[in-house]
Order: C-alpha cells, then sequence, then structure tokens
C-alpha cells in the first residue's frame, strides 16, 4: 500500500496546478460561473472513479455524524473555492496563492483545538516559517 506521504505530495502537487489553470480559466469568467464548472467537472470525475471502482454506497446508509461533517466541510469547500476563485480573479496568483496556503496554518491549528493531535518541535517550527512567509507576503 502506498504511504500516505506520496498521496499528500500528490495533493500539493495537484493543487499548484489547480492555481495556475484556474488563474487563466477564470480570466474572462465570473468567479462564481468559474467555481461551478469547476465543481461540475469534480463531480462528474468523481461520479465515474466511484461507479469504476465500486465504491458507490447510499448517502443514507452512511453514519449520521460521518454525514453530517461531510456536509459541514461540503459547505466551507465551497466557501473556500468561492473565495479562492474571486481572489484570483482580482489579484495575481502569485500572491493568492501562498496566502491561500494559510488553510495549511488554520488546519493545523483547529487539529489541535479539535482532533487533540500534538506536535513536536520540528513541525511547530514549520508551522511558524509557513505563517512568516504569508505575512511577508501580505504585508510585502
Amino acid at each position: 500500500m502506498l504511504d500516505w506521504k506520496i498521496f499528500a505530495v500528490g495533493s500539493a502537487l495537484f493543487a499548484g496546478m489547480t492555481a495556475v489553470l484556474a488563474k487563466i480559466g477564470v480570466k474572462n469568467v465570473p468567479s462564481n460561473l468559474a467555481t461551478f464548472i469547476r465543481t461540475i467537472v469534480v463531480v462528474v470525475f468523481l461520479g465515474v472513479l466511484i461507479v469504476l471502482r465500486r465504491e458507490w454506497k447510499s448517502p443514507l446508509l452512511i453514519e449520521k455524524q460521518s454525514l453530517l461533517f461531510l456536509v459541514l466541510s461540503g459547505l466551507t469547500t465551497a466557501l473556500s473555492w468561492l473565495f479562492y476563485f474571486r481572489a484570483l480573479q482580482t489579484g495575481p496568483a502569485s500572491l493568492v496563492v501562498p496566502i491561500d496556503k494559510l488553510s495549511l496554518v488554520f488546519a493545523v491549528v483547529l487539529s489541535l483545538l479539535f482532533l487533540g493531535e500534538r506536535l513536536g518541535i520540528y513541525q511547530w517550527l514549520g508551522i511558524g516559517l509557513m505563517t512568516a512567509g504569508a505575512l511577508i507576503i501580505i504585508l510585502k
């Protein structure tokens, strides 16, 4: 089985590609429409993947708490994408993307507060450097 780190690096690579492709795509398209088109592509792609892998399961059969948190995650994803596409439409990708990646810092802080996760000194150092980097970009 592949290590989780490979998937994490793949996620980062495709997210980086997403930013550049989205910046070009949103140039002459309203940001909300661009987000909608992106969402349709994601839904169709994942629908085909789920069918091919025989992973379909009725959402009604999923545990209520899991379903609730997946729905909440979907809502926060939608809000994130709406803000992200609007920022890309009006600002340079080279500045929008690093600021957007403060999501890393927010995710770590939230995982500490709500999931009880703990960090070592090197992880704290990394979080501090990510925060400093984003602040440098924001404050120019």
